[in-house]
Order: C-alpha cells, then structure tokens, then sequence
C-alpha cells in the first residue's frame, strides 16, 4: 500500500498566488478593451492617437496597445518606477522615482501635460494609468516645491496615510492631478483606460485621477495633514496652500459636471476582484474549499494579519481564505520591509508552531514597501526558522523589519517587476487530509 502523501499547505497557497498573478496580466486587458465596439469607433475616426501614460504597469500597457494599434499610434509617452520598462517601438518610457517622487517624475509629470495640451479637437488622448501614478507625476503648484512635496509624502507614508488621503493632498498641490490632465487635454477626445490598485476602484483616486472629476477638496486634504498629525511638520508652503483652498482663494480642481469631461471616457480594466476571484478558482481546483470575505481588506496591517490567522484556525482540512485589498503600516522604527510582509510576520508570530497552516500576503505589482520582495508566506516554522538566525520576532516587528527577518527565515515572496498593479493578495490555507 503506498503511503500518504502529505500535502504543503505552503505549496498550495504559492500555486494559489501564482494563479492570481497570472489573471493580472495587462495585454489581454488592454487588448479587449480597446476591441470594443465603441472604442474601436473613437480609435477609427480620430485623425491622430496619442498615447500617454502614468504607473507601475503603464509601459506594459503601452506595448499591449502598441500590438492592437501598430502604426495608428503617432507619439506616445509613459512613465513607469525604476525596473517596470517593457519594450515598445513607438511609446517612450521614462523611469522615476516611487514611492517619493524625484525630479525625473516632475520632468515626465510636465512633458505629459505639454504633450496632452498638443492635442487637437480631432485627436484621441489614449491614457494608460495604473496604481503608483500619482508618485511618478510630481507636478507641484507653486509656491510648493519638489523637495517640500518629497517631504510631505515621506510625512504621511511614515504616518500610515492610506493611498485615498494621499492622493487627496497631492491632488491639491499638483498641475497635473485630480482631472487636470483631462483640462489641459480638451477639446481633444480621451480616453483612460486604468489598473485599479484602490479598493472600490474610485476613478479620482487611481493614480490620483488626472482624467477624472476630483470629488476630495482642499479642506478635505487639509484635514488628512491634521488626522495624522503631520500638519505641525509638514512644509509651510503645503500648509499655506492648502488653508488659502480651503478659504476659496485658490481655484479648486475640476468637479463632476464641469464640461471639460464631456468628451472624457474613463474606463477601469482590471481590479482586485479580477485576480481574487482567479485565486479561488485555482484553489478549487486544487480540490480545496475556498472562501472570498471581502476585497476590501485594510487596516494596521499587524493588526488585520492576527484576525486573519484567527479566522484560518478555525477552518476545516481543506479549507482556504482568499481575501483582497491593502493593510497599512504605521512606521515607528528604522527597519525594512512594507504592509505585506510585516502582515506575514505578524502572522507567523501568531501562528508558531502550528503545522498545517499557511499564510501568504502579497502585492500583485512585485513590490512591498522599500524592497524587492512582493510580500511574504509564513507558516508554523517561520518564527523557529527566524531566531535560528539570530532574531526575535517581536522586536523585529517593532523595528518595522519584516524584510529582514523574513529574509533570514527564507519567506520572502519575491516576483520581480509584475507589470500589473491590483492591490494585494491574502491567503490562509489549512493542509487539506493526507492523499492516498
């Protein structure tokens, strides 16, 4: 009689991973929205298509375009963060600085607005965003500065700001954000097709909209300085600006109805569902009993990593969380790592010494935090694995340097450049019974 064989509960939930990777792949997205019927028809008349483009997965956007479009295309633009190139004949790439812009983004963030204000009435702007856009276009209002706009992004990243706070601060010291691209474009025709890396795929939010009609305000983008507590530091031009908006001295961004969206189409490809839902099916697959609670998963991603582990206890032989979204990481020491792998150390911590159990948390664009790890899995012999090498767990975790300790236990989650941007990827798998 052969004997059982054992199945790895962490081999499962990186197959799982895989598989939702895999649904994140930009060219098939790009390329069937642009063979819609009513797409196909705005490609078709307008007399030139100017593609321009902002975000982690852009380049890849523009080489799926350039595939569909070919010589259609007359000049195209994007900007992408150091290492996402993807090769293109007709689209230049640029490369910048993410997530605290730099001067490279500030030049691009000026070229696509020059490029945009090019357009004629019978030109098509097709626009390619995606999530990391808003870091990469840097497009400060004067009086505010480069180097006080770095600043302040370090500030509120430091401060657990989510990506909606941030981009609506950005939005209110930028020339380029919150449906501004959109003013400089008209009376051209465009159209943004765009990579959702926000939960609930807020259009003024992806990449901070620079298409869409911003509905944040200047008071709005004050009050995220003053919740966290950030205003006492931040750079007094920031402060200066964003009270005069708020007293109306300052015009604010282009809201829903304002007619320079009416020949605006905005349209989200791909989201988070997309490769949550890819993650369950592979899980069924596999002869598992998978389970989606929500893809709106956020939160002090230590925090969130416990009552997920809490959740996947309690789950049968077989059993499998798949849960969508993005954590945040409150900084309060000098470690590496990003929301995603201190999320897996916290798991392990919570988790040690038990067996059967998997946790992996992930971004789907390659990167977590300051580090070349997507995340992380951890399982019941992390934490053993870790003081091996000489760590504690919990200080560790209190240094905010999962990278570190995950690296010494071998847990990292490392992709390299993704080219896709759909949020993060949660999984908790319990080892289904022993195969005969």
């Amino acid at each position: 009689m052969k004997p059982a064989e054992v199945v790895s509960p962490r081999a499962l939930a990186l197959e799982i991973w895989t598989a939702a990777l895999a649904a994140g792949d930009v060219t098939p997205l790009v390329q069937r929205a642009l063979a819609s019927p009513e797409i196909a028809t705005a490609l078709a008349s307008a007399r030139r298509v100017i593609v321009l483009g902002c975000g982690k997965a852009s380049a890849a956007m523009a080489a799926a375009a350039e595939e569909a479009l070919g010589d259609r295309i007359a000049i195209g633009f994007v900007v992408v963060k150091d290492g996402y190139r993807a090769p293109t004949r007709r689209v230049e790439i640029a490369e910048a600085g993410h997530p605290v812009p730099d001067a490279r983004g500030e030049a691009a963030a000026s070229r696509l607005v020059a490029l945009a204000a090019e357009a004629r009435a019978d030109d098509l702007v097709l626009l390619l965003v995606s999530g990391g856009g808003s870091a990469l276009t840097p497009a400060p209002a004067p009086p505010v500065t480069l180097a006080e706009k770095q600043a302040l992004t370090r500030g509120l990243l430091r401060a657990g700001a989510t990506i909606n706070e941030l981009n609506a601060v950005r939005k209110h010291l930028s020339r380029f954000k919150g449906g501004q691209l959109a003013r400089s474009a008209a009376p051209a025709r465009v159209l943004t097709l765009a990579l959702s890396d926000v939960i609930g795929d807020p259009l003024d939010v992806i990449a901070s909209g620079p298409t869409a009609p911003d509905v944040s305000t200047f008071g709005e983008a004050l009050g995220v300085l003053e919740r966290r507590q950030v205003r006492a530091t931040a750079p007094a031009s920031v402060v200066a600006r964003l009270e005069a908006g708020a007293r109306g001295e300052i015009p604010e961004t282009p809201k829903p109805g304002d007619p320079v969206f009416q020949r605006v189409t905005n349209v989200v490809i791909g989201n988070n569902a997309l490769v949550v839902d890819a993650a369950a099916a592979r899980g069924r697959a596999l002869g598992l009993a998978p389970a989606i609670l929500t893809r709106q998963l956020e939160g002090e991603a230590r925090e969130v990593a416990r009552s997920f582990v809490t959740r996947a206890q309690q789950l049968a032989p077989g059993g499998c969380l798949v849960d969508g979204g993005e954590t945040t990481v409150t900084v309060r020491g000098s470690g590496r790592g990003g929301r995603c792998q201190e999320f897996a150390l916290a798991a392990a911590m919570a988790m040690e010494g038990i067996d059967d159990l998997a946790v992996l948390a992930a971004g789907t664009d390659g990167t977590d935090g300051p580090t070349d790890a997507a995340g992380g899995i951890a399982d019941g012999g992390t934490i053993g694995r870790g003081r091996a090498r000489g760590l504690d767990p919990a200080a560790s975790l209190a240094d905010n340097d999962a990278f570190g300790f995950l690296h010494a236990a071998g847990d990292l989650v490392v992709t390299g450049p993704t080219h896709t941007n759909l949020l993060d990827v949660y999984i908790a798998l319990r080892a289904p019974l022993p195969r005969e």
